[in-house]
Parts: C-alpha cells; sequence; structure tokens
C-alpha cells in the first residue's frame, strides 16, 4: 500500500505544480499557498506544509485522527509541487500552456484515484472536509465548496494566480478522479475467494 500512496501523491504534486507552471491559475488551495508564499517569503512548497499544518491543527476540536496517510500526504504533495513549480518553465505558447493545464488536471486525478483507494487516512483538507460534514451535518458538497471558495478568495487576495486553470481544474477534476478510479477498477480487479 506504500507504493500507490507515494505514487498517487507524487502524481498528485506533479499535477499541482504543472498547473502553477501555466501560470494560468492553480487549485484553490494552491492559490492560497501562493498567496501565503509571496507574504511570508516562502517557497510554494514551504507554505503548502504550512497551510497543510494549520487544517491539521483544526481537526483537533473536531476529533478527527490522522493516518500515515495524512502525513504522507503534507510532506509529499508540498515537496512535489514544489520541485515541480520550480523545474519546469511556463511555456509562452498558449497551446503549450493549455497542455500543462490539462496534463495537471490528469495527473490530480491519476493521483487522487491511487492515494484514496489505499486507505491509509485522509489529506489534510479532506479529513477537515469529512469532519465539518459529520458535526454540523451538512452536506459535503457543501462543505467542500465552502471551503475552497473560502480558501481561493483569501488566496486571491493575497496575490495568488487565479484564472482559466482554477475553473478548468474546478470543473474537470471530479471527472479525472471519477475515470481514474473506473480505471484502476479494471486495471486491479479484487479477487473473491
Amino acid at each position: 500500500m506504500i507504493a500507490p500512496l507515494i505514487g498517487g501523491l507524487s502524481l498528485f504534486g506533479v499535477g499541482e505544480g504543472l498547473l502553477v507552471a501555466s501560470h494560468w491559475g492553480a487549485t484553490p488551495w494552491t492559490v492560497f499557498a501562493q498567496g501565503l508564499a509571496r507574504h511570508l517569503h516562502v517557497s510554494l512548497g514551504w507554505a503548502t506544509i504550512l497551510v497543510s499544518l494549520g487544517v491539521l491543527l483544526a481537526w483537533w476540536p473536531l476529533r478527527e485522527r490522522p493516518g500515515a496517510g495524512t502525513l504522507a500526504n503534507l510532506v509529499v504533495i508540498a515537496t512535489v509541487l514544489d520541485l515541480t513549480a520550480s523545474h519546469v518553465a511556463t511555456p509562452t505558447s498558449p497551446a503549450w500552456r493549455g497542455a500543462l493545464m490539462v496534463a495537471g488536471v490528469a495527473a490530480i486525478g491519476v493521483g487522487s484515484a491511487l492515494y484514496l483507494t489505499t486507505g491509509l487516512g485522509p489529506g489534510p483538507r479532506d479529513g477537515l472536509m469529512t469532519s465539518l460534514h459529520r458535526r454540523l451535518g451538512v452536506s459535503v458538497v457543501y462543505v467542500r465548496l465552502s471551503l475552497e471558495v473560502a480558501v481561493l478568495l483569501v488566496g486571491w487576495s493575497l496575490g495568488g494566480v487565479v484564472g482559466v486553470g482554477t475553473a478548468f481544474f474546478a470543473s474537470t477534476v471530479g471527472f479525472a478522479i471519477g475515470l481514474s478510479l473506473r480505471l484502476l477498477e479494471v486495471l486491479t480487479p479484487t479477487r473473491t475467494a
């Protein structure tokens, strides 16, 4: 279970980094991390770790417990995101920027499917979402939407990059994850005893 976890989280980080490199907008939480990085004068990776640690602190009153996957999520995604964003240059061609954007969402979809199927603990943001859902009795859809919109607006106000890539991510990531989960089921069928 460790290989799919680390592989999935690494792909997720690559996808986040490709969206950043497209310079057409990032995911809401990365927009927030970009804004923090700008004001704290730290790398995007460190800002992402700080955001994740802050989210984990919010788990405490909600009595959510992290797993090995939670901690790996915090370190691996931030590290790979930072490496990808700092080593992939923003292309001048709109076609190549679009390709980075599409590849980023695809990598996030496959990476999510891999790490979600390990069952080693939710990522910091997913754990916050499910905890608030359980505590407040509000639909996961509305909890997730509220969190994403809030961090996006705060990140944007702090100078994070919002654009067509942000909208593309929001409108396609669910499909990318769903398709990736279906492909995983086909490629790794469970054996019955």
